[in-house]
């Protein structure tokens, strides 16, 4: 879902902002039941202080997938601690498009989710750690290798394992090849495990 826009925002007409634009007035406009006026508070909310505060807060209750999608972009601008924190939270949602948007805003944040990674990858749900790995996948980050060694070196859930081994087989190098060799002993009796392993492991032999 590509909801990251790189071109300039077009200009408003005047009369698509009725509403006066100091902050304390866009943070009311969030809970307006007009989406397209919770659309333009997102956008104007960015400059006022407490904005990625405010921005989750009506992420986690917006049903319009318009309105979601500007606020995502809006967060992803802003990249603050909030801002992460706040895109974690929707990876434990039940909303699985709001999780896989969350997804996609975390990978546009390289820097800064490589700074939780590690806790993501050790969370107590196993969904959670999941969904870590596949942030891993477009993350670019010089510790993607070794995180998800430990993945498959540490986690004990099967599926998380199988995740990691998936992504191993595309960015794995030599250091990969003996932890590659204990989860398949660790899992012989997993064909799954089996199969996506030897892949990875003979990808690793080609390079």
């Amino acid at each position: 879902m590509a909801f990251i826009k790189k071109h300039t925002v077009e200009p408003v007409a005047a009369d698509e902002r009725k509403q006066a634009r100091d902050c304390a007035s866009l943070v009311a406009e969030l809970e307006n039941a007009d989406p397209k006026a919770r659309r333009w508070a997102a956008r104007d909310l960015t400059d006022c202080s407490d904005a990625s505060a405010m921005l989750v807060n009506r992420l986690q209750r917006e049903n319009d997938v318009s309105v979601r999608e500007v606020i995502l972009t809006a967060l992803t601008a802003l990249g603050d601690e909030i801002a992460v924190a706040g895109l974690v939270d929707c990876l434990r949602s039940e909303d699985a498009g709001l999780r896989n948007e969350a997804i996609e805003a975390m990978k546009q944040l390289p820097d800064e989710v490589a700074l939780i990674m590690r806790a993501l990858l050790a969370d107590t749900s196993p969904d959670v750690r999941i969904f870590a790995v596949n942030i891993l996948e477009s993350l670019r980050h010089p510790e993607v290798e070794s995180w998800l060694i430990s993945v498959i070196e540490e986690d004990s859930q099967l599926n998380v394992c199988a995740t990691a081994v998936d992504l191993l087989g595309e960015v794995g190098s030599a250091a990969a090849q003996a932890p590659l060799l204990r989860l398949k002993a660790r899992y012989a009796d997993e064909p799954y495990i089996q199969f996506a392993a030897d892949l990875a492991l003979q990808r690793i032999a080609a390079d």
